[in-house]
């Protein structure tokens, strides 16, 4: 699944060329997404102009100089491909969005978990209004950690990847964070001190900002906006390498299965 880097990258990507240009043409090849793409949608925009592209978690978001957003959001296996050369759509294209210099945005699901919504208000959109903060953002430390797991009794794993507690922090990017912080992944969120969340919302703040400037992790599903995969796989420390020695330590790598989710750390760095 695309996490916030793959998505940060993807918005990275797109917003050079669909910034400042009228949508000419919108089409709908399958609404049948996580949710149906609104049937107006291919009317309702034509010749608005894009002010911007920016990201809110994993969500996509197109804003027009109306006032309304477009809320895109990957899925499992989605992506947004950029188009210059009027080439033929691919399998599994479901939406496409002409802009007024021909350039195609073109949005490809095999799994179509993903979603085109839109909104006169996405900060209010029920998607959107009860997520946490941005993990790279000043409001994200340790003292929110700390207060938000105040009692919690879930592992601290889980907890980093609630959206209500911080957005965006994915099942890679948790694992490989935790093992920065050589904290285990199975304790409780309400144990860890507020010395240990300091160093916590740090690492999550460095495995993020490294996997954007990757370009993602090479999941085989993601590419970016130029239909190329991300190039951060090869710097992941414990994710996906189960039995494998530690990088620091040598110990072998433990999988384990916290909340349906696979999980890879090391048991002697991350003890506690």
């Amino acid at each position: 699944m695309p996490e916030l880097p793959e998505v940060e990258t993807t918005v990275n990507g797109i917003k050079p060329w669909l910034e400042n240009k009228a949508i000419k043409k919108i089409t709908v090849y399958n609404d049948s997404l996580r949710w149906k793409i609104p049937t107006d949608l291919v009317d309702k925009y034509l010749n608005q102009k894009v002010i911007s592209v920016t990201r809110r978690a994993k969500y996509i978001l197109v804003h027009l100089d109306s006032g309304a957003t477009l809320i895109m959001h990957l899925g499992m296996s989605g992506s947004l491909v950029i188009n210059t050369d009027k080439s033929s759509r691919a399998k599994h294209d479901h939406f496409e969005m002409v802009m007024d210099d021909e350039t195609t945005l073109r949005f490809n699901d095999p799994r179509r978990f993903g979603c085109i919504l839109d909104s006169e208000d996405y900060l209010n959109h029920k998607l959107i209004k009860n997520l946490g903060p941005e993990p790279l953002s000043n409001e994200f430390n340790g003292a929110l950690l700390k207060t938000k797991s105040n009692n919690k009794t879930q592992a601290v794993k889980n907890f980093i990847m609630d959206g209500k507690v911080v957005v965006g922090v994915g099942n890679i990017y948790a694992s490989e964070a935790l093992f920065m912080a050589n904290i285990n992944p199975t304790k409780s969120a309400g144990k860890i001190s507020l010395k240990r969340y300091h160093k916590l919302a740090q690492t999550i703040k460095c495995v993020l900002s490294n996997a954007i400037a990757a370009g993602g992790t090479t999941l085989s599903d993601f590419v970016n906006a130029e239909g190329k995969p991300g190039y951060f796989a090869q710097e992941l420390k414990v994710y996906g390498r189960e039995k494998e020695p530690c990088v620091l330590c040598h110990t072998p790598i433990k999988k384990v299965i916290i909340g349906q989710r696979s999980t890879f750390y090391c048991t002697k760095c991350q003890k506690n």
